[in-house]
């Protein structure tokens, strides 16, 4: 289906204008949590945002732009041209947000074309080899762990402000708040592209303003009468903004704007913002309706006659952008077989909307389940029609707010999507098994250190620092989960059970204080008491059998434990237990190989 998808479009030949600009730079910027409608330039009544306001106006405009109602299944389509469920990514957690090794991302492929790659920010699709940014064609990375500033991976006790971030796979410290800080890094890479004369591609991607809800107060203080949360969350958006200008302002100091693709764009629906100003869409974040998944996108190119302001209401998606700017940029070098869900929309991009370009079916869905579900929280998509889980039908152009069910009135157009939606999910569904693993012993990337973000269970595992600070993650007095791992070379294995992660280096049992809290609505991770416990054993727990066992003694910090591992796929699910036996997941475990 996906070979005759493109090879659809692709015999059509439209004529597009072709142009000399010499590899253009590309500047990807995409934020978290931001809806369509938390921007002045679409329609919201209060949100300051002039500098992307500037850029809408002279910018082309995908205005039915659709990506997944979720952080990591939007960047994994985004950065691959593949659906997400294809690419192991249909969850933020619980070991599916890490994208499978055989896909090749966009800063791959940009680096195969001669560019330097560089990503700043939010990653969300894995924390450890093969699975990192580093390891995925970006060679200049900064970055915070897991899905958000504070979450479980991240460095501990991180908040928005002053934190402890990688660069190029080192701990460093910064100053000041964290989009400000990426930013800071994104334009430092672009003036080293400059100096040394080279064409860039720059993926900068905040973790703003996504929960919790934290922001430099000066602009928490440029939205009086609101309510915390709006002025937190409208405060992110609002540094945000003088942070794209920032950039663009140095990109035409550096006489590169005029040559440069610069893109913004948002990962799903609004969540704050979804009682203020939600373009009349129904729904936010998460959401199967067009609120959760239509999002903005802004394309500038002078050198490439896209800088002027133009609105393109034709229906398209995240997985259109891989192939987009591959075309744009001449990069013509890519792995042989490879082949894209989407297609490229150079010619939206430079003719607009009209009559020729083909009716076709997009289908998005929010999966955040362990195994996804057919017909779970999905849309399939048309110009004209939303099928809805496989039973709601809406003639969207007519009703924005998908109120009015159609589907008993137009039966023949609900089978259509239906049958559509089947041949996807059949093709989709075999690779569903192929659960992404964590690698050990790898000569690259010998020393692991894992998190219970990627515990594969159920529920939902502790995903962010206040989890691990309330002791949270015990089902019935058990520990349920597991992470998925690949060991590459058999041998002995030393295992580093922690409660705390390691820079943090406290007694397994001991409690922490918590923290001053930090400008903003939300209490900081940080400011979130540590819970003590009175742990008498560490257990090594190995494809589900207990290994080796281990007391947990006065102020230890971590147990060490060894045991031998097969080559190839295994279940690891360390705990500590109690005198009585509950049993609490060892949040953290470092693996490396045993002497």
């Amino acid at each position: 289906m996906r070979l005759l998808i493109i090879t659809f479009f692709l015999s059509f030949g439209f004529w597009v204008p072709c142009f000399s600009a010499d590899r253009p730079n590309v500047v990807l910027v995409i934020t978290d949590d931001q809806g369509y409608g938390d921007l002045g330039c679409n329609g919201h009544p209060w949100a300051r945002t002039p500098h992307l306001d500037k850029l809408h106006a002279e910018a082309v405009a995908l205005d039915d732009y659709h990506v997944a109602p979720t952080c990591s299944p939007t960047r994994c389509g985004l950065l691959t041209g593949h659906w997400t469920n294809r690419t192991g990514v249909w969850h933020t957690v619980n070991g599916r947000s890490m994208l499978r090794e055989n896909e090749v991302t966009l800063g791959q492929l940009f680096k195969d074309n001669g560019y330097a790659t560089g990503m700043f920010g939010k990653w969300h699709l894995g924390d450890n080899f093969p699975y990192r940014p580093e390891d995925r064609g970006f060679t200049e990375v900064y970055r915070h762990g897991g899905g958000g500033v504070g979450q479980t991976p991240d460095l501990w006790d991180n908040n928005y402000f002053d934190g402890h971030y990688w660069h190029n796979g080192k701990i460093v410290p910064a100053r000041g708040f964290c989009s400000d800080v990426f930013f800071d890094f994104g334009i430092r890479f672009i003036k080293n592209c400059a100096r040394e004369k080279k064409p860039f591609f720059a993926y900068i991607c905040t973790n703003a303003p996504h929960g919790p809800l934290h922001s430099p107060q000066k602009y928490m203080d440029m939205y009086p009468g609101r309510s915390k949360a709006e002025q937190a969350y409208y405060g992110m958006i609002t540094n945000i903004d003088d942070n794209v200008g920032r950039t663009r302002k140095a990109l035409t100091e550096l006489g590169l704007a005029d040559n440069t693709i610069f893109i913004f764009t948002t990962d799903n629906g609004t969540t704050v913002g979804r009682n203020i100003f939600n373009a009349g869409m129904r729904g936010s974040k998460g959401s199967e309706y067009d609120g959760g998944h239509r999002v903005p996108f802004l394309l500038h190119w002078p050198a490439g006659k896209l800088g002027q302001k133009r609105s393109v209401k034709t229906l398209t998606s995240f997985v259109d952008i891989v192939p987009t700017l591959l075309d744009l940029c001449n990069a013509k070098k890519k792995p042989e077989g490879l082949k894209f869900d989407g297609v490229s929309i150079r010619t939206l991009l430079y003719q607009g909307d009209h009559d020729e370009w083909p009716e076709r079916f997009l289908i998005t869905d929010s999966q955040r389940v362990r195994d996804p579900i057919k017909w779970r929280k999905s849309a399939v998509m048309s110009e004209k029609w939303r099928l809805i889980n496989g039973k709601e039908l809406y003639q969207i152009d007519e009703d924005p707010g998908q109120k009015r069910n159609l589907a008993s009135r137009h039966p023949e157009q609900v089978e259509k999507m239906r049958a559509f939606y089947e041949k996807w999910w059949s093709e989709l569904e075999p690779t569903f098994a192929q659960t992404t693993e964590i690698y050990l012993g790898h000569k690259d990337h010998p020393r692991v250190s894992l998190t219970s973000h990627d515990w594969i269970q159920e529920q939902n595992p502790p995903w962010n620092q206040g989890h691990i600070r309330r002791g949270s993650g015990a089902q019935g007095g058990k520990h349920r989960g597991h992470w998925a791992v690949k060991v590459v070379k058999e041998g002995k294995y030393s295992f580093e059970l922690r409660r705390w992660p390691a820079e943090a280096d406290k007694p397994i049992n001991a409690g922490l204080p918590a923290l001053p809290n930090v400008p903003g609505s939300s209490k900081a991770f940080s400011a979130i008491p540590g819970k003590s416990f009175d742990f008498k054993t560490a257990t090594l727990r190995i494809d589900g059998k207990d290994v080796i066992s281990a007391p947990v003694e006065g102020q230890e910090t971590s147990v060490r434990l060894t045991a031998n591992l097969t080559k190839g796929s295994h279940r690891l699910a360390p705990v500590f237990q109690t005198a009585s036996g509950s049993e609490l997941g060892a949040y953290y475990l470092i693996v490396e190989p045993s002497p």
